[in-house]
């Protein structure tokens, strides 16, 4: 059934396609729930202090503003992660700036953060009907100068800890100009231990800690992922989600070399992985790491796994394979868990 819609859809631009599709998932939750989510098989796992039905989540990127979660989680996801949203509503990057790469199944994306501003996106959580964990992408305004990107996730975070049920704190996106910079020991270090202080001072007004996460790109060496290691121990975050796009061109044919923009789908699966193993030797038990990148068959859950992950996430793997993806992942994180 999925693959006559997608070659439907695949004959309309990506970013068209990408929007019909939100649609449509938005206004049937309870038949995604008879077709698809009845059939995933339950995986039950704690991450983050979060009870999860699977460890099998949506990306953050997929739902920007919030309008499925209800109907996503019909699919049977363990947990859904919204956004990437900033404080402010913004446009993004000029169009067109999604492209499908079939051959390699894979996307490329340079949208920029496009998104309602937090206080649209807030108002539809507290509309939504799921009990399934709901997590929120933080980013900061395009035109936030770096020296201000700390107020930019503190207002954030204020604004969906009374909706949301874990944050996480994106600096790994490669569509807007700096961001990646404040992965730098320094600056990652003062802007994690201002959001984590901040996180707590709303714990104590709500009366509930909230998990806080931080999203990390793929493109690092070993050197830096070994700093964001110790930095997200010190800082006292609750996870790491490893990884965000790429801007490697390995694997994608000449035709997509000089496209700009963050690269995912199968060719980011290996540097994901690899950025996976070398957080989970610095790390070992003390924190978990959220899987993403490339994940689409349930060998690539079991690599994830293998690898250091405790849970997964899946944007791409849906766009190629559908929703019957979620029930393969749930079967391979539960044989891989036990």
């Amino acid at each position: 059934m999925y693959a006559l819609s997608r070659a439907a859809l695949f004959k309309l631009d990506p970013e068209r396609a990408h929007e019909l599709t939100l649609s449509a998932i938005a206004r049937s939750p309870a038949i995604n729930h008879r077709l698809f989510g009845a059939r995933v098989p339950s995986a039950p796992v704690e991450v983050m202090g979060l009870s999860l039905a699977n460890p099998v989540g949506v990306a953050a990127g997929l739902d920007k503003d919030a309008v499925a979660v209800d109907g996503l989680a019909g699919f049977g996801f363990g947990f859904v992660e919204v956004g990437t949203v900033t404080p402010k509503p913004q446009a993004g990057n000029p169009r067109p700036r999604v492209f499908r790469l079939t051959g390699e199944r894979a996307l490329i994306n340079r949208l920029g953060f496009n998104n309602n501003g937090v206080g649209a996106l807030v108002e539809r959580l507290g509309q939504r009907q799921t009990s399934r964990p709901v997590g929120v992408n933080l980013g900061k305004n395009r035109d936030t100068p770096a020296d201000a990107a700390i107020d930019d996730y503190r207002a954030g975070l204020a604004a969906v800890y009374p909706q949301a049920d874990y944050v996480t704190v994106n600096i790994s996106s490669p569509n807007t100009p700096g961001l990646r910079d404040l992965q730098a020991g320094a600056q990652m270090e003062a802007l994690l231990t201002a959001v984590v202080a901040e996180r707590d001072r709303l714990a104590s007004l709500h009366a509930r800690r909230m998990p806080l996460a931080v999203k990390i790109a793929p493109d690092l060496d070993r050197a830096s992922i070994d700093v964001i290691a110790s930095v997200v121990r010190r800082a006292g975050v609750d996870g790491v989600i490893a990884t965000n796009t790429t801007v490697s061109r390995q694997g994608v044919s000449l035709r997509w070399q000089a496209e700009t923009g963050g690269l995912s789908g199968a060719p980011l699966r290996t540097q994901s992985n690899a950025v996976i193993a070398a957080l989970a030797r610095q790390l070992g038990d003390t924190l978990p790491i959220i899987g993403v990148g490339g994940v689409q068959s349930a060998r690539d859950v079991a690599d994830k796994f293998a690898a250091g992950a405790s849970a997964v996430q899946l944007y791409t793997g849906l766009i190629y394979r559908g929703p019957g993806l979620v029930r393969e992942c749930a079967a391979a994180a539960k044989a891989a868990v036990i």
